[in-house]
């Protein structure tokens, strides 16, 4: 009895790896600094086949696009009000609560894990002096990232199904 038997490496296992691995090539040659973002839209986006990654893709970058505005839009108001503790504590649950009705208003609700998630990334990361700049590079990212994922689906075909009979 192997210490591996019950493991499985399957084809959308190495799939994954490869776009993450594409997304820290590109971002290395570029130069366009940390590609987490673009990487973890690629392991969200990549899915059984490259049409539901489309399909998941879209929803991460809608979701994500509402979550980077909500967040810039956030750090701009404490640029104009003044940066304070007590602004962060009830602007940030209010913007999460914005972000849940945005969210559900465009009918995206499976993208509101992913843009409350892009918001505190980048709510908590961005900086206050360049802050519609950066969300709009975060938001590039996720398009990236996603495009990736698709794109690897589409020209690595899966390995065809064992059958069980």
């Amino acid at each position: 009895m192997s210490i591996f038997e019950n493991y499985r490496l399957g084809m959308r296992t190495i799939k994954t790896a490869i776009a993450v691995a594409i997304c820290v090539l590109l971002f290395h040659f570029t130069e366009r600094g940390t590609p987490m973002i673009a990487s973890l839209s690629a392991i969200y986006a990549l899915r059984e086949n490259w049409k539901s990654s489309f399909t998941f893709g879209k929803t991460r970058i809608l979701g994500n696009t509402i979550g980077a505005l909500t967040a810039t839009l956030l750090v701009l108001i404490q640029k104009y009000m003044g940066e304070s503790f007590l602004l962060e504590l009830i602007g940030v649950p209010i913007a999460v609560i914005l972000i849940i009705i945005l969210c559900d208003r465009v009918q995206n609700n499976s993208g509101i894990i992913g843009a409350t998630a892009a918001f505190l990334i980048i709510y908590y990361t961005i900086p206050v002096d360049n802050a519609v700049l950066y969300a709009l590079q975060r938001v590039f990212d996720i398009f990236i990232g996603t495009f990736i994922a698709v794109s690897v689906n589409l020209l690595i075909p899966a390995f065809p199904k064992k059958s069980t009979k």
